[in-house]
């Protein structure tokens, strides 16, 4: 099998060479969704910072305590969902950057980029990234029970549960390490 490959004609091993270069180049292509993940983690980003800004603004005096208490922990659990899901689209975008197009040089030679990026492959950049997600899914959990009315006691043994799932999800994600 391997003597057919040596005999191919000239022009079908161009052909093929070709070909190949064009499949290659086509990584370029994420070149595309790093840049889309990275404004719109900026995006994200400073939405969150407005957010807490705005909550200030209320603190300022405008609003009374009363208003303000109300709107501090649905706001600052907002902005936290904002700034998780703005690194996961950062850590997406480096991750894609350095998976398809290039080692980033400064962050090799940072101490803080080896924490920050090991990943050496497409399972390193789903596991860093699953772990984002699992902290998103627990502060949209805790934001959503935050508004929750207990109406009921079987409602305290809902919200019991999904505290215990987010523990139990903690607890796998962090076991392996």
């Amino acid at each position: 099998m391997q003597q057919q490959e040596v005999k191919k004609h000239p022009l079908m091993r161009k052909i093929e060479l070709i070909f190949e270069t064009f499949l290659w180049n086509t990584r370029w292509l994420v070149f595309i969704a790093v840049i889309a993940s990275l404004i719109s983690s900026f995006v994200l980003f400073i939405v969150g910072f407005y957010e807490v800004i705005h909550l200030l603004y209320m603190f300022a005096g405008k609003y009374s305590y009363e208003a303000f208490y109300g709107k501090l922990l649905s706001v600052v659990i907002a902005s936290v969902d904002l700034f998780l899901i703005g690194t996961f689209l950062l850590v997406f975008a480096l991750g894609l950057y350095e998976l398809f197009i290039s080692k980033i040089d400064p962050a090799e030679q940072d101490p803080l980029g080896s924490r920050v990026l090991v990943i050496k492959n497409l399972e390193d950049l789903k596991e860093k990234l699953g772990r984002l997600v699992i902290m998103v899914l627990i502060v949209t959990f805790f934001k959503q029970v935050l508004h929750m009315e207990f109406k009921t006691p079987l409602d305290t043994v809902y919200i019991s549960l999904g505290v215990l799932m987010v523990a139990l999800a903690l607890y796998f994600t962090h076991k392996r390490d």
